[in-house]
């Protein structure tokens, strides 16, 4: 586990609290805080396409800062897509506006082009930009770095974009195991190098995103998916920065993931943070979990979802607020200004 000392921002209530340890307020940030719902943000849209904005390390670093501008938050994520760091394994892909994959991975012929990169290759304009993020932060605010998980990734590549059931990758892990423990090893191992070379670059903490293990029993999370992310956190071992993972969808498989060594897991709205605190055991700090559609209540009833979430996160080992998914595109940016007035307001 990470030590207090071994960060370079030891004082950010944020990083604090993902250790489990005392802070003044309880801190917060918002999955997709940079993004869709912010005018300035749709002002940049009308000049450049997602993948300029989030591959030039000018604009990237401006977008991530957009939110920070506007609203107190602990801390900033670096504004960038979980299929970044895929380009550089050999798979071409667009955005319309989600991700398609133009050569999905299919069976046991696609390993011959299949790739794990060096280090080096893999985006180095967002290693220029988080450069450039960690000197502009000030000390009290932490800058996330993030990768998505083997099996959320295994997905996408498979399917070839989007889906609601991801039958074809699922029916992978079956027809062709063999073929899709190397897809999978070969995306762990690129992680690896990704999530390194974040934290080399300025990143404070890490972040793994599973969106979609929840299609997945306990018994297939710990086949196909478990020891994928267990390979990511062994290659990170000794990386001083506190690590969270959120296996959305997930409740089911919170027995399993207790036993993962990370230091924060997310919660999506559906489950109690208590419960899941108590189905985590002791000293693992909960992110979350405020139900996003709740930005678009009336204020008071905002903040008495807000407050039960607090209530909840404060029986936990630590606490990150957070929404329990991405803030929704068509959210109110006043409604969000509230909700972080009211957790820094909120005492326990």
């Amino acid at each position: 586990m990470t030590e207090l000392a071994e960060l370079r921002r030891p004082d950010a209530p944020y990083l604090r609290a993902c250790l489990g340890l005392e802070t003044g307020h309880v801190p917060m940030w918002i999955m997709r805080q940079a993004g869709r719902y912010l005018p300035e943000y749709r002002k940049l849209k009308e000049s450049y396409d997602f993948l300029t904005l989030s591959q030039t390390p000018d604009l990237l670093t401006e977008v991530t800062l957009q939110p920070l501008k506007r609203f107190p938050m602990d801390a900033a994520i670096v504004f960038a897509d979980i299929m970044t760091p895929l380009h550089s394994m050999g798979f071409d892909i667009d955005f319309a506006p989600g991700p398609v994959i133009q050569n999905p991975f299919r069976g046991p012929a696609d390993i011959e082009w299949l790739r794990t990169p060096e280090p080096e290759e893999i985006a180095p304009f967002l290693k220029e930009g988080l450069v450039t993020l960690a000197g502009e932060l000030p000390p009290h605010q932490a800058l996330i770095g993030f990768s998505g998980a083997p099996f959320t990734l295994f997905c996408y590549v498979v399917e070839g974009g989007g889906s609601k059931d991801f039958m074809t990758p699922r029916s992978l892990l079956r027809a062709e195991p063999e073929a899709a423990e190397t897809l999978l090893s070969a995306l762990a191992d690129t992680q690896v190098h990704y999530l390194r070379m974040q934290h080399q670059a300025g990143a404070d903490a890490l972040m793994i995103f599973d969106s979609w293990v929840g299609l997945l029993s306990e018994t297939e999370y710990r086949r196909f998916a478990m020891p994928y992310v267990q390979r990511i956190l062994g290659g990170l071992a000794d990386v001083p920065a506190p690590v969270t993972y959120f296996p959305f969808g997930g409740a089911h498989l919170l027995e399993a993931v207790s036993e993962l060594d990370v230091d924060v897991v997310g919660i999506d709205w559906r489950t109690p943070l208590s419960k899941a605190s108590l189905r985590l055991g002791p000293g693992k700090t909960v992110q979350g979990n405020l139900n996003p559609a709740a930005l678009f209540a009336a204020p008071d009833v905002l903040e008495r979802e807000a407050d039960v979430v607090l209530e909840e996160g404060d029986q936990a080992a630590g606490h990150v607020f957070n929404l329990g998914h991405g803030i929704d595109r068509r959210s109110d940016p006043d409604q969000v200004a509230r909700l972080v007035d009211f957790v820094h307001g909120w005492s326990r």
